[in-house]
């Protein structure tokens, strides 16, 4: 069988170990990067194709008819038409946890980073200046401490379940509002409650819900309304889960006390959003996933991946 990688690194070159995969397919085709206009011609009449943000549809299907097993390094699938591969008898696997703990500590750098201003206090410290000497232009903000306050989970998989045990570590009292309530959940400590109450109550406020229908714009600015005025924001899920405009202009008015985002509705982030003239928001080029033991973890699941369908299973297939 012949496949092709229309992806293979995911920040820098080289950061996925493709190592076993080459092993198992000898038939290997690599390319670091493919522009969408490249994809069919690049595929072929390759059976198996791995990519990440590659678009996959009916037109692609129609011209590479050998496709059978599309493996894409990531959890989200939105690149691909799951309906028009199902109907092509194309299996699409996914890797899903791979980053559980990377972006539930992503989280908390974003809210540590709100709540003692590291990096700043760092910057002033090498400009030659020491605790009230230090201008107003870092613009360092009154620190914070976490404990005894209340951390609101909108979203309860596995990263928003991660992300509660080191807010309980902190010493944070969690709420979360999630679809699913699992009988695991029990012993975990947290209080379960409605998305309005999560954010009547709480200090910190961290999403980790899938853009869904249900889910996308669901934090506008009646959202923001029922926060405390001051609350913090933090977004490491999807950028369609919050009015952008809404959350700039909470910002502005001191409603929102700070908005921390590593995730946007437009990536890149267009020159023109809102989101660049707010001095309290801290922004993150969607990096969360990229630790060196996130990508270990996601060149590994997806090696598996391809295994288990060679051998006749399929692990983590999307479109059954």
């Amino acid at each position: 069988m012949k496949l092709v990688m229309l992806e293979s690194y995911a920040l820098h070159e080289n950061d996925l170990d493709w190592g076993a995969l080459r092993a198992m397919v000898p038939d290997v085709t690599e390319y670091a990067r493919t522009a969408p206009h490249q994809v069919a011609q690049r595929i072929g009449n390759a059976e198996l194709v791995i990519l990440n943000k590659c678009r996959i549809d009916e037109p692609v299907l129609q011209q590479c008819p050998n496709l059978k097993w599309v493996g894409i390094i990531a959890t989200g699938t939105d690149n691909l038409d799951l309906e028009a591969c199902r109907r092509h008898g194309v299996a699409v696997a996914n890797v899903p946890g791979y980053s559980t703990y990377s972006v539930a500590q992503m989280a908390f750098s974003l809210l540590l980073a709100v709540c003692q201003c590291p990096e700043r206090q760092n910057t002033a410290v090498r400009a030659g200046h020491w605790q009230l000497e230090v201008p107003a232009q870092y613009n360092i903000l009154p620190q914070v401490e976490l404990y005894g306050k209340t951390l609101g989970i909108f979203g309860y998989g596995s990263i928003g379940r991660q992300t509660a045990r080191i807010g309980k570590a902190f010493g944070m009292r969690v709420l979360a509002a999630t679809r699913t309530l699992r009988p695991e959940y029990a012993a975990d400590g947290v209080e379960f409650v409605s998305l309005d109450e999560l954010l009547q109550r709480s200090d910190v406020v961290s999403l980790h819900a899938p853009a869904t229908p249900q889910t996308r714009g669901i934090i506008d600015a009646a959202a923001l309304a029922k926060m405390k005025r001051g609350a913090v924001l933090i977004n490491t899920a999807r950028g369609a889960l919050v009015d952008e405009a809404a959350v700039a202009t909470a910002c502005q008015n001191g409603q929102l006390g700070f908005y921390a985002a590593d995730a946007f509705a437009a990536e890149p982030l267009p020159p023109d959003s809102p989101l660049r003239g707010v001095q309290n928001a801290l922004l993150t080029p969607h990096v969360a996933w990229a630790t060196g033991g996130a990508l270990g973890r996601l060149a590994a699941i997806t090696t598996q991946n391809l295994r288990s369908f060679l051998a006749g299973c399929g692990e983590n297939i999307v479109n059954p």
